[in-house]
């Protein structure tokens, strides 16, 4: 059984509420114990997959990226289309370079780059809660503080889910849309870039408005540190105010007051005049940008280090899921001895210790298994390393006395 009250206090901003729940049963904690001992299984794969899989994609990808530097052919930028390069692996450094400016006709903002973005935020009511547990009268109560403050949002805030909405209620709708307008057809030197390539030009820059006279565009609009706002008192907005922003990504326009054209790294597949994804035979795709200029082999180390940096956050990511796997299942024995203080918080010291050693120790064993066709050397030491716990742990074993 369960019930609330609400405690209101001076600030009309501010509430609390008490919620009381009748403290379960033996039988009702070991009935949600066991449900989740389900879901630790189901968590135990779910790590083993992820740790088995990982190892493999990293081996995959680190051959692929082998294959990728051994045949790639460095291109000198600004010269003619050599067709003798079709469908080979081609690097080129240059500029990029767009054909027409992007422009907002709305609010007159025009800039030649790849990528325009306009963010809208709308000032809304924002909700807040804080919740403290304790035991009174052998019930349990839980206290939730809930606040509300308003601030500048980039998403609608539905107020009809707020715990007190008189007094807070945010608008429907945002009166203006924000949205990404991508140029569409982008070029470097004399190749178009691939839809995979545009996708990853995404360096945005705030644009500044410092130029910028917002009565030339509407008299009820007024500009504030970079921020269209559609009221004539940005300092002191009120809940359902509009202001805009404007970023752009990769600069294409040498004649612009914004800077150079930015010059970008591609490796790609070239493909009569287009730059296009490469399959390696070892299975995965090259569809490579960066946004300075970099040689082959600066672009094929940095793709290196990002997959090492991949595989470790995957190891460790399958290690936390087996952890928190292990936890959840043994669960079921700290709730048998929880009725006994002292004995509760020995298990519970005890279970975590458990579960610390057997995740290590199967965490590296499926790693080493993952990396038992490919390497097996490397494989066996990380098995010997797994079980190193387990032979430590006889060695401390007293030997038995000759009878």
């Amino acid at each position: 059984m369960s019930s609330a009250q609400t405690l209101s206090g001076k600030n009309p901003n501010q509430h609390k509420r008490v919620s009381i729940k009748s403290n379960p049963g033996f039988l009702e904690r070991l009935s949600e114990t066991a449900g989740g001992t389900v879901v630790g299984v189901g968590l135990f794969f779910l790590s083993i997959y992820v740790l088995f899989t990982n190892e493999g994609r990293a081996l995959q990808t680190a051959s692929s990226l082998d294959e990728g530097l051994s045949q790639v052919v460095s291109l000198v930028p600004y010269v003619s289309l050599d067709l003798q390069n079709n469908n080979r692996l081609v690097h080129l450094s240059a500029q990029l370079h767009t054909a027409q400016p992007l422009h907002d006709p709305n609010y007159r903002v025009v800039v030649k780059a790849v990528k325009l973005k306009r963010q809208v935020e709308m000032y809304q009511w924002v909700e807040y809660q804080e919740s403290k547990d304790y035991q009174e009268n052998g019930e349990t109560k839980t206290e939730t503080t809930y606040s509300y403050n308003t601030e500048w949002k980039s998403e609608l805030v539905n107020s009809r889910n707020f715990d007190k909405e008189i007094g807070h209620q945010n608008p429907s709708a945002m009166a203006v849309e924000s949205v990404t307008v991508v140029a569409p057809e982008v070029k470097v030197g004399p190749f178009i870039l691939s839809k995979g390539l545009v996708a990853q030009i995404n360096n945005f820059q705030t644009l500044s408005l410092k130029d910028f006279s917002a009565l030339n565009i509407d008299p009820f609009l007024s500009i504030d540190d970079d921020y269209f706002y559609h009221t004539q008192f940005p300092r002191k907005p009120e809940v359902g105010d509009v202001r805009v922003r404007f970023s752009y990504a990769g600069l294409s326009d040498d004649t612009s007051h914004l800077g150079p054209a930015e010059t970008v790294s591609i490796v790609a597949m070239q493909k009569g005049e287009q730059l296009m994804p490469f399959k390696t035979k070892s299975g995965d795709t090259l569809e490579i940008l960066y946004l300075e200029e970099l040689s082959a082999e600066e672009v094929f180390k940095r793709e290196h280090q990002y997959n090492s940096m991949k595989t470790w956050g995957l190891r460790a990511a399958g290690w936390a899921l087996m952890f928190l796997s292990i936890q959840l299942t043994m669960r079921i024995i700290y709730t048998l001895v929880d009725w006994v203080p002292v004995l509760r918080e020995l298990v519970g010291v005890g279970l975590k210790i458990f579960a610390l050693c057997v995740s290590c120790s199967l965490s590296l064993l499926t790693i080493g298994v993952g990396w038992l066709f490919y390497r097996p050397l490397v494989a066996v030491a990380l098995a010997a390393l797994a079980l190193l716990p387990v032979l430590l742990a006889r060695s401390g074993l007293p030997a038995k006395k000759d009878e």
